[in-house]
């Protein structure tokens, strides 16, 4: 089986080719590889440390399988990779529907809490939106609010043979940052966040490889997986093939710097709170760090020259209510779809 051959190599700090790789994920996936094959295999691919074609291989294989959504259009998808150090409350989430307000389409694909006190999906829950929809609901969810949601372990039912390996390693493996990689819908234009500069630029690296419209990949110099209010936000920029690094402050868009504080819950309810704050007419901090995902969102799709203009935009969306209203709305469709 080509998974020994391949922990037999990496264990000796050597890289896999894109095909050893593909070949050692399908073995994986479809259920050929045991237990233990799978643990050496992750854990000797993390001491190693994954190369840009590792990761692009896995998440060939990954999407082969996935549940594909069949949406014709432009889709963004603004999403973490999770496990920063600073656990804020749900910023992309927030900022997905200020997107889908101004008429952006959006597909997100998310789980359950990583880092932060909750994930997309725990949200989305909370909030009263039906998350376990199949291919066909999240399509009608798109088509008719603008925003559908993809339960990442629904919509790849083949990670199953790796999730009891990766619970019991209790270590972070490829997997968590296959994710972003492995939107069901392929959405061909996102905003990634990961938590420190060496995994974005691999990320980055890997979109190259995958293809993508456009794309930011963006971490936060205080360890944030966001473009953050706080600090420096490195970031790059992939366009089809070709990737440009650059970097942006809170004062390049027109807003104020925060602290940590201003927007790390403490409890469940401070999340929630947080995420209904920064959807409101009240300026705050809360609301500063959606305007500028939000603002991000709006450059990749071309709606705005740059991020100033961006946040400019979103604030008099998020001024009107009319993400809030996309929230109820899809909250009320959600439930009539399977």
């Amino acid at each position: 089986m080509m998974i020994t051959t391949a922990i037999s190599k990496l264990t000796e700090g050597i890289s896999l080719t894109f095909e050893e790789v593909t070949e050692a994920t399908q073995e994986i996936m479809t259920g050929q590889a045991t237990a233990a094959q799978i643990a050496g295999y992750l854990t000797a691919l993390r001491i190693k440390g994954e190369s840009a074609n590792e990761i692009a291989g896995m998440a060939t294989v990954m999407r082969q399988h996935a549940q594909k959504v069949d949406y014709q259009g432009d889709l963004l998808d603004l999403v973490g990779t999770g496990g920063d150090s600073v656990g804020p409350f749900n910023i992309s989430t927030a900022a997905c529907f200020v997107m889908a307000a101004s008429g952006i389409k959006i597909a997100k694909h998310g789980n359950r809490a990583m880092s932060g006190l909750m994930g997309s999906a725990d949200l989305l829950e909370t909030l009263g939106i039906k998350i376990d929809l199949s291919p066909e609901g999240v399509q009608g969810c798109i088509e008719q609010v603008g925003l559908g949601f993809m339960f990442a372990p629904a919509f790849h039912p083949a990670t199953k043979h790796a999730a009891p390996v990766r619970r019991e390693l209790g270590i972070r493996t490829v997997f968590n940052i296959l994710g972003p990689l492995t939107n069901p819908a392929s959405a061909a234009y996102q905003l990634i966040g990961v938590p420190n500069p060496e995994t974005a630029e691999k990320i980055a690296s890997v979109l190259a490889i995958l293809g993508t419209k456009k794309s930011w990949v963006v971490c936060g110099n205080d360890g944030m997986d966001e473009i953050t209010t706080t600090d420096e936000t490195f970031a790059w920029e992939i366009t089809g093939k070709k990737v440009r690094p650059f970097s942006l402050t809170p004062e390049d868009a027109g807003l104020k710097r925060s602290t940590i504080a201003d927007i790390k819950p403490a409890n469940l309810n401070e999340s929630i709170s947080m995420f209904h704050e920064s959807l409101s007419s009240i300026d705050s901090p809360r609301k500063d760090i959606v305007l500028l995902s939000s603002g991000a969102g709006f450059t990749i799709m071309g709606v705005t020259p740059d991020i100033r203009a961006g946040v400019a935009m979103a604030r008099e969306i998020i001024d009107s209510g009319e993400p809030v209203s996309k929230i109820n709305e899809l909250i009320e469709f959600s439930k009539t779809v399977n």
